[in-house]
């Protein structure tokens, strides 16, 4: 400790104010600089301190009472109520919360707040900085995702507030950060040195932030900085140095610094090849864990048992990081995180300790996670803690820290295990937990803002210089979606491979667990047994208990409530703290009590228990006795018979200790008042939920852009989203936030409670859909917006095929089946192939297209039984078709934007893993009318009002040539339509400069309506064009197919600007993770099938050859097909890779210079022992950049054949986004 402090953590010279609340945790405040200095900025002269449930004022004897009733405080209140401040280039008005309302107004310099000028005043020692860039993340992948777009937007509105321009280079156009109203210029270029470099060069910025980009933006600032860019251009990093950041990075000179201060550190070996790591854990002693520097989400990590195991994991993890550490394994201790903020002056406060339900050995990013933690003793705590800020310091980061502990659960043994000096996910997720910004903290403290010179954001009266206190529990679970792909395991480790994750806020744990457990999947009750997690055997389960898989919670049910086992016997098994395990059981007795009750004579005391304990409405009717009767509905009438409602609490980061008037909130049962009042009567917003495969950041962008839309118009908004990953759940978009469950239950309760005036359900995706037609058949609820009959029409497959027909458009042929016979015969009759999809598999799990009746039977076979009760929908798969996309809004019928989007992949492969160009380059004006009319036709029969979106086949009509001029050229057919924002819109909003959501509230509301618009009437003059293209997370999935089809495989998407389609693909391309231009000289490997189409393959062998690289194939039959159309005979070489000895194939790779694989296989393997399959996971484990589609590969190929320069790593030119937009107008 400092000497500002005694042994015991009190102050000096201070007197101990007791305290009424019993919190959660309590931390104390570490500051270098005198208390004294703190008065100026704190309220009535006083500075809180937290440590053992005690508040301790600066000024003795100072009345904690007596300060909250001074006038100061009444000042500071009403000026936080009725101040803000405009941001942005289009004046969006950023949040009061982080607008710094004086406590003392009347303070003029040195102060808080220039009340004449409306201004924040400046920090003493104020860093000189007119233009800075903030780096993105790019596309989001596994292990870093939609949290970079929030903490990056904190970032942007804390320089604009600070008046500073701001660049933002992220080609992620899905986001909010980049949006017209946050940074001043908007580049959607690849986040590479390179690139980083053009735009510095262009811009002239005098300071860069690279915290706030994940762990791209973090490498791209540490290799300028060794390409000697940032001191040629005197660019300042701001917050946290180079050095610092390099320190962190590098495992072996990060476990060195520790070790000089005297911290733990795991024993560990950093080796820069595989006979090195070999050697390191030979002395080490296995088990081991390998850790790769400079990698995301865990990337490349994992244990090792045997000398095998690390030889083949140490091999693929040096092909994705140039340095690895080899470590002792800890499996079993108890994971611990602290984030920890300190300031240039070196005041230091760790903002929020987290601890892991899952004991080490799984990614902290697949561990439920808690927060604060609960397990932890007092003495534990405080040792983690005051190690976390000695750490720091040492280190010398500015801004905000990660850390990660393992703690021995048996003695007071720790050590390190990492440290992110980043803004992170975890930093996200506390930031939401306890309601400080970290984020936006962070960018003050770059500029040179110390802790005690910013203010709470939340209470709007106290300072930054604090640590939060929680009278709440926050729940983190993961989202994972491993069944969408074949051959990849369930197993959980080290290595991330969670897609999202969802927080939930309860009073107590089991509260906060269930209501999480919901928000991960709809379909989820709470704390129950799944159908497919019981084993069939007691070892079956024991086995399941103790190999983490992303099932094991509901395992851990099946054990509990099937098979009795007790909390003692799955510790054993799974080390997981007895602590959360008894929680578990208590839910498990509640459940044993509610089958003693009918939904009729269950008491009030007992309703109470199980809502108290988290169980819904609709969990309560599964269990009590008359259950084969028992609904949702009725269950919700009996309850609120007996009174009983949820209370609404606020998240004020002080529990309750002082006044705050922040419009943070929650639900729960455990409480007995309200904190606020309900009287805005605001519209709901319904947002996207968790993260998943189909749905991502691109529909908090909708949500994000609904909010402000009503907010403009001058109506009050109530924000219901529980991703702390998104921009949506940041306080200070939206009126009212409800952190909570997006549930139909959840949803009624906060209308009611907010007498709200609407909800809007069109903007967060397919789970706010889900319930619109529930909430529509409720008495006194409004949905806004186009009417749920029609959207339950639209997601009707009868229904919808009915009306289609009835309005004259076109759809493939399909049918539902029942039986093998009916199946066989359909697709005898319409002809192969054919799409099949289980209508009651959910997100088309088991879709799979059948090309002979060979395959068709497999397929169904996989499909389990087909009967009357588990119908196949089949549908004629329509071949080397087109596919378009179109994005439109209506209001009362009638289209008023709309865009044409096309697919550069065939039909057939999903639409969220196609690539799309806009303006579409290739179609004719004939065919941009006729999609447009059937846009027409739709939303006439659907009397849309709002935002909606579908797809559209193009094939060549069989009946059309040349010399007939009747019959058109070709047939338009609709494959899907959905009344509701899609993924697609942030794309198509961007890139023509219309904010489509903005549109569809307008259209909603039927308020300030525009006129209807032809946005394509003159795109092909536009002289831009703009592609969007996948982001794959395959390297995290092992064993997974790289493979395009009709289901949905991405984790995101990123897309870019240029003078044409070429320019505009291979710079989308090149933003991706693991794309990057093949260097001439080096090998390219080609595969194909039966399928390809081999003028394509031929047209990417005889460009390589020609450019001097060397084409390799796998097989002497390849190589003779493809012998004529290669420009360099010699080039072409037959090479035999031995696909499943990883040893031999790393070094084969290495010793080929094997850059580049294109493979251009069409049949979806059987097994992993195809070879197209093995090819094109190869591929992804060695990191080689793959193309696996020929539509792409051909565009490729045109794209590459207008660079000049092949070994350049900035083909195309530089160009803000505005740069495009001023030339199409």
């Amino acid at each position: 400790m400092n000497r500002l402090f005694t042994k015991t953590g009190v102050p000096k010279n201070v007197k101990p104010i007791t305290h009424s609340s019993k919190l959660l945790k309590r931390g104390i405040v570490h500051s270098t600089q005198r208390l004294e200095q703190c008065k100026k900025y704190d309220l009535a002269q006083s500075k809180s301190v937290m440590g053992s449930g005690r508040m301790y004022s600066s000024v003795a004897g100072t009345s904690v009472n007596g300060m909250l009733r001074s006038n100061k405080f009444m000042q500071a209140t009403k000026a936080a109520k009725s101040g803000g401040k405009y941001v942005g280039v289009n004046g969006y008005r950023g949040a009061v919360a982080h607008y710094s309302a004086a406590a003392d107004a009347s303070m003029t310099s040195g102060g808080i707040h220039n009340e004449k000028q409306g201004a924040v005043s400046e920090p003493a020692n104020k860093v000189d900085v007119k233009k800075v860039l903030v780096v993105g993340s790019g596309g989001l992948t596994i292990g870093q995702a939609g949290e970079f777009d929030y903490s990056g937007s904190q970032a942007i509105k804390a320089l604009k507030e600070s008046n500073i321009e701001v660049i933002l280079i992220n080609p992620n156009i899905a986001t909010v950060q980049t949006s017209h109203e946050l940074a001043d210029s908007v580049y959607f270029v690849p986040v590479t040195p390179e690139y980083l470099e053009k735009v510095i060069e262009k811009e002239k910025p005098d300071g860069i932030m690279l915290a706030f980009g994940g762990q791209t933006a973090l490498n791209c600032g540490v290799a300028l900085n060794k390409m000697g860019v940032l001191d040629k251009h005197n660019v300042k990093v701001l917050g946290t140095s180079v050095r610092t950041l390099e320190l962190s990075e590098d495992r072996d000179l990060f476990a060195q610094a520790l070790k000089s201060i005297g911290i733990p550190v795991a024993e560990s070996i950093a080796v820069n090849t595989v006979d090195d790591a070999l050697k390191a854990a030979r002395d080490i002693g296995y088990p081991v864990i390998v850790r790769s520097a400079y990698a995301l989400g865990g990337l490349g990590s994992g244990f090792a048992e045997t000398e095998q195991e690390l030889r083949q994991l140490s091999g693929q993890s040096l092909s994705l990081a140039p340095q690895i550490l080899v470590e002792k394994s800890m499996k079993g201790w108890k994971e611990i995180e602290y984030e920890v903020v300190r300031d240039a002056a070196d005041n230091c406060v760790t903002v929020c300790n987290m601890e892991n339900f899952d004991p080490l050995g799984i990614h902290t990013g697949d561990s439920i996670v808690v927060a604060p933690s609960q397990t932890l003793s007092d003495a534990e705590y405080h040792m983690l803690r005051t190690a976390a800020i000695k750490i720091v310091r040492h280190m010398g980061v500015v801004g905000e820290c990660n850390v990660q502990y393992a703690l021995n659960p048996k003695s007071m043994e720790y050590c390190v295990i990492e440290m992110n000096a980043r803004l992170s996910r975890s930093s996200a997720l506390a930031s939401k937990a306890t309601g400080y910004p970290l984020a936006f903290v962070a960018a003050k403290i770059g500029l040179g803002w110390t802790l005690p010179e910013l203010q709470n954001s939340v209470t709007t009266t106290t300072t930054a210089c604090f640590e939060p206190s929680l009278d709440y529990i926050v729940t983190k679970i993961p989202r994972w979606d491993l069944a969408k792909f074949n051959h990849v395991s369930r197993a959980i480790g080290s290595s991330m491979k969670s897609v999202g994750e969802v927080m939930a806020i309860g009073r107590t744990f089991e509260e906060s667990l269930q209501k999480a457990i919901r928000q991960v999947d709809p379909s989820f009750a709470g704390f129950d047994v799944l159908k497919d997690c019981k084993p069939a055997s007691e070892v079956e389960l024991d086995s399941e208990l103790q190999n983490a898989t992303d099932r094991r919670l509901f395992y851990i049910a099946h054990a509990m409530i099937d098979r009795g086992y007790s909390a003692d016997r799955i510790h054993r098994l799974t080390g997981i703290d007895m602590w959360f395990l008894q929680k578990l059981e208590n839910l498990v007795n509640t459940q044993t009590k509610l089958g003693e009750y009918s939904t009729e004579s269950i008491s009030k005391t007992m309703m109470e228990i199980a809502k108290r304990n988290g169980f819904s409405d609709a969990q309560i009717a599964k269990l009590v006795s008359d259950k084969a009767s028992a609904t949702e509905d009725t269950v919700r009438e009996k309850r609120k018979e007996l009174g009983i409602t949820p209370f609404v609490k606020r998240i004020d980061t002080l529990a309750g200790e002082f006044p705050a008037p922040t419009n943070y909130l929650y639900t729960t049962y455990n409480a007995s008042t309200n904190d606020v009042e309900f009287t805005d009567k605001g519209y709901v917003v319904l947002g996207s939920g968790v993260y998943r495969i189909g749905s991502s950041v691109e529909f908090d962008w909708c949500a994000v852009s609904a909010v402000r839309t009503l907010r403009q118009l001058g109506h009050k908004t109530v924000m219901i989203n529980y991703n702390p990953e998104t921009v949506s759940t940041d306080f200070d978009e939206c009126d009212r936030l409800y952190f909570d469950e997006l549930s139909l239950e959840r949803v009624k309760d906060i209308y009611e409670l907010e007498n709200s005036s609407g909800v809007f359900v069109s903007v967060g995706g397919q789970l706010p859909q889900n319930i619109a037609l529930k909430l529509h058949q409720t008495n006194g609820f409004r949905v806004m917006g186009t009417d749920p009959e029609m959207i339950d029409a639209a997601e009707d497959r009868h229904r919808f095929s009915s009306i289609l027909d009835q309005i004259g458009v076109d759809q493939p042929a399909w049918k539902e089946l029942r039986s093998y016979d009916e199946a066989m015969e359909f697709a005898e009759q319409v002809g192969y192939p054919v799409l099949v999809r289980p209508s009651y598999v959910l997100s088309g799990a088991a879709m799979n297209v059948a090309h002979d009746a060979k395959a068709l039977h497999r397929f169904l076979a996989l499909a389990a039984s087909v009967s009357p009760l588990h119908p196949v929908v089949m549908t004629k798969f329509i071949s080397n078709a087109r596919e378009l996309d179109i994005d439109a809004v209506a209001h009362k019928g009638k289209v008023l934007v709309h865009a044409i989007s096309e697919h550069v992949e065939d039909a057939g492969v999903h639409s969220g893993d196609a690539s799309l160009v806009l303006p579409p380059v290739t179609l004719s004006d004939d065919t941009l009318a006729s999609v447009k009319t059937i846009a027409d036709k739709v939303a006439e029969a659907f009397k849309i009002s709002g935002p909606f979106n579908m797809q559209v086949i193009m094939m060549k009509n069989p009946s059309h040539n040349d010399q007939d001029t009747t019959t058109p050229p070709y047939l338009y057919k609709v494959i899907e339509c959905n009344l509701r924002a899609s993924r697609s819109l942030p794309f198509v909003s961007k890139v023509t400069d219309t904010n489509f959501v903005e549109t569809a509230i307008k259209s909603i509301l039927d308020k300030d309506v525009p006129a209807p618009k032809d946005l394509m009437a003159a795109s092909k003059s536009w002289g831009y064009v703009a592609t969007k293209v996948p982001q794959f997370s395959w390297t995290r999935l092992a064993g997974a197919d790289p493979f395009l089809g009709v289901e949905m495989a991405s984790t995101g998407e990123v897309a870019c600007f240029g003078d044409n389609v070429n320019e505009a693909y291979l710079t989308s391309l090149l933003s991706t993770l693991a794309f990057r231009i093949p260097p001439p000289g080096s090998s390219v490997l080609v595969g194909f099938d039966a399928l390809s189409d081999m003028s394509i393959v031929q047209k990417v062998v005889s460009f390589f050859t020609s450019k001097n690289y060397t084409v390799l194939v796998d097989n002497q039959e390849a190589y003779d097909l493809l012998l004529s159309s290669s420009s360099s005979p010699s080039a072409l070489k037959v090479q035999d890779f031995a696909y499943t000895d990883k040893k031999s194939l790393y070094s084969l790779v290495q010793s080929l210079n094997l850059q580049f694989v294109v493979n251009l296989s069409k049949l979806k393997p059987l097994s992993k022992g195809n070879s197209c399959y093995a090819m094109r996971r190869m591929a992804v484990d060695f990191a080689i950049p793959l193309v696996n589609d020929q539509r792409c590969a051909s565009l490729l190929i045109d794209s590459l054949a207008g660079v000049s320069d092949l070994s350049s790593k900035t083909p195309i030119p530089v160009k803000s986004w505005e740069e495009y937009l001023t030339s199409k107008k």
